[in-house]
């Protein structure tokens, strides 16, 4: 370690309010314990006079030093005991007499008593306000603070109060409101509903065969006009904003970091190990002040594997482990309730273990917050695959999804139609995913599902012009099984919030419910259908002459043949456009493809169904990590691979 005079030390000075206030010096110590040296110091100072954070916080998250060194550094300079909680026992019978919320936000955990004195473990300076606090629950008694590090308080938080985080992120939305959790698949009144019109269609069909038909192929074909001609609507108010950027590059560079809130990043990871390594390279490129990013790495209780690999990438100390306690259901937005629990960070965004966001998303993020109205509650970033142009598969999903996120999406925003949000890279303010009571771990699409709460709370969703580019799944299995599981959250997610149909209608108005039907609804619906106007549509070939007439009166006939031909035909033309805002013009006759790929939708919708019915709550898993340009994608800039 370099070596410095008494004069150069008397620089190194904390801010104002930082971590251990302005005196005794924070910096000064470390570089008297060997844990810094002076040019570090200096660099760390630097970066605290742009980012205007904790000094400790800005050492750490640089490397430079342990967590556990600076805590025990910082447990001398406070004149306060070190405390291992991982060896020391904690009073669960004490502790839980305390709020486990309020303990995270403060940071502490009363371990026990000492000669009739309250021993408090605490990550942050001891005050007044930490006696007053404890008092507050406890009475009038002595406390005692002693040190340790912000793992170890949230480390004592998740064992001590177990069974409330487990029972917490499973059942608060449920014990909220139980019309709002998809834990109960359909109420009294849907139940009965549903016997009501399927027997009556077996009645139909046995006792007056010929009208039921008639009947049933007019509602299956004005159901599919309406939904084509409503996406076809929104994506063109869409395109209008393909060469507009809501957010600029100027206003990017115009961010201050000093001016920068505290950002929690939320990583679901269940049997990922494969995956994680270029998860921490990944997030290790976003551009923010390593400082203030809070980074979540939610480990499933039972995953040995994941957390061992974890281990192994050696992530910087900006990223946290926190185990999410074993229980049903076995859910991502389970594991997401846990993570938002411990989440500190004024804003929040979730990605996915394979996800490679733009380096400047959460810069945006934070630009739309403060652009937007108070009611904004989160933002979605766009999503497109690197490894676009691997197989049919590939291309098909790049399709679809340039498709849904540069032109469907932002022709909702524009209508100000409720936004179904997507899996990954949705941003939210924290204080008001709270309020909204997180997500539901009963739906197996928590996202869409959010988005649609949200806009019926009078919360808005928006999108930004920034983008996190995944896998697309190469493989047709791990496809059926990945949208099997989106339709069957669509199909919850749709039952759930039509429960009380009127009180909808007063909370959204009938334009967000149309939009919200047409879209949730319409989505699984046209997929289950498919095949029947298919069938219908063979019949008529091979048998017109017998039944044609009857089956098809004229208007039928003209509205099926508009959307054979018309319908097909725009939404095969609705594939091309997607192509256009990226560029991705080697696509362009892939989408001719579209009807083929709707058949891998019905099959997947079938599946859905039954699921639905025998396994609901089921969180069917998407395997990644498959592509052959997985490795590579990680390695090269954004810009490269989707080139490639």
């Amino acid at each position: 370690m370099c070596s410095v005079d008494r004069a150069q030390l008397g620089r190194f000075r904390e801010r104002p309010g930082a971590l251990t206030g302005p005196t005794p010096r924070l910096g000064e110590a470390l570089v008297e314990r060997g844990l810094l040296n002076a040019d570090d110091l200096e660099r760390a100072l630097e970066l605290q006079q742009r980012a205007g954070d904790r000094l400790g916080r800005i050492v750490m998250a640089l490397g430079l030093v342990r967590r556990w060194q600076l805590y025990q550094v910082l447990s001398e300079l406070w004149g306060c005991p070190f405390v291992d909680l991982l060896r020391e026992p904690v009073d669960g019978h004490l502790a839980r007499r305390f709020d486990p919320q309020e303990l995270v936000l403060r940071r502490c955990i009363p371990i026990g008593w000492r000669d009739g004195v309250v021993v408090v473990a605490t990550s942050e300076r001891p005050t007044p306000e930490l006696d007053r606090f404890v008092q507050g629950v406890l009475g009038q008694v002595a406390v005692k603070p002693v040190v340790t590090t912000d793992w170890d308080i949230d480390h004592a938080i998740r064992q001590t109060f177990r069974d409330t985080l487990l029972d917490r992120a499973t059942m608060q939305l449920h014990y909220r409101n139980p019309d709002e959790s998809a834990r109960s698949v359909l109420v009294h009144w849907q139940r009965v509903a549903l016997v009501v019109v399927v027997s009556a269609a077996i009645a139909g069909l046995l006792f007056a065969t010929l009208p039921t038909l008639v009947v049933l192929v007019a509602l299956v074909n004005l159901g599919f006009l309406a939904g084509v001609i409503f996406r076809f609507v929104v994506s063109m108010q869409g395109a209008q904003f393909e060469h507009i950027q809501a957010i600029r590059d100027e206003e990017v560079a115009e961010l201050r970091d000093e001016d920068l809130p505290t950002y929690t990043v939320l990583v679901p990871v269940y049997r990922e190990g494969n995956v994680v390594s270029h998860l921490v390279d990944s997030l290790r490129r976003l551009d923010y002040p390593a400082s203030k990013l809070e980074v979540l790495l939610l480990l499933e209780e039972d995953d040995d594997e994941t957390l061992a690999a974890a281990r192994a990438a050696k992530p910087p100390e900006t990223v946290t482990f926190v185990v999410v306690p074993n229980g049903q259901p076995k859910t991502k937005p389970k594991a997401c309730n846990v993570g938002l629990f411990f989440a500190r960070g004024e804003y929040l965004v979730i990605y996915d273990a394979e996800d490679r966001p733009e380096p400047d998303q959460l810069k945006k993020a934070v630009i739309a917050f403060r652009k937007g109205p108070p009611e904004l509650v989160c933002v979605q970033a766009a999503l497109n695959y690197y490894n676009a142009t691997e197989n049919v598969l590939t291309r098909m999903f790049t399709l679809e999804y340039s498709y849904w996120f540069d032109y469907m999406l932002p022709g909702l925003d524009r209508l100000r139609l409720p936004i179904p949000l997507g899996g990954t890279s949705n941003h939210f303010r924290t204080d008001r995913l709270r309020q909204l009571g997180g997500w539901d771990p009963f739906n197996v699409t928590e996202d869409a599902d959010l988005g649609l709460r949200a806009a019926a709370e009078g919360f808005k969703v928006g999108v930004i012009n920034s983008t996190t580019y995944e896998e697309a799944n190469c493989r047709y299995g791990n496809w059926i099984r990945q949208r099997s599981r989106w339709i069957k959250g669509y199909m919850q997610t749709i039952l759930v919030h039509t429960r009380h149909p009127v009180r909808l209608v007063r909370a959204t108005g009938w334009r967000n419910l149309l939009g919200f039907v047409m879209l949730v609804g319409g989505t699984p619906l046209t997929f289950l259908c498919a095949p029947f106007m298919w069938a219908l549509f063979l019949a008529w070939l091979i048998v017109r002459s017998q039944m044609g007439d009857p089956l098809f009166p004229p208007g039928i006939l003209y509205v099926s043949l508009f959307n054979l031909l018309i319908g097909n035909g725009l939404m095969i033309y609705l594939n091309m456009l997607a192509v256009f805002k990226r560029k991705l013009y080697g696509l362009i006759p892939f989408s001719l493809l579209n009807p083929l790929y709707w058949v891998l939708h019905s099959v997947a919708a079938y599946k859905a169904l039954i699921q639905l019915v025998r396994r609901p709550f089921y969180w069917e898993k998407t395997v990644h990590g498959l592509s052959r340009h997985f490795d590579d994608a990680t390695s090269r800039p954004v810009s490269e691979n989707v080139a490639g």
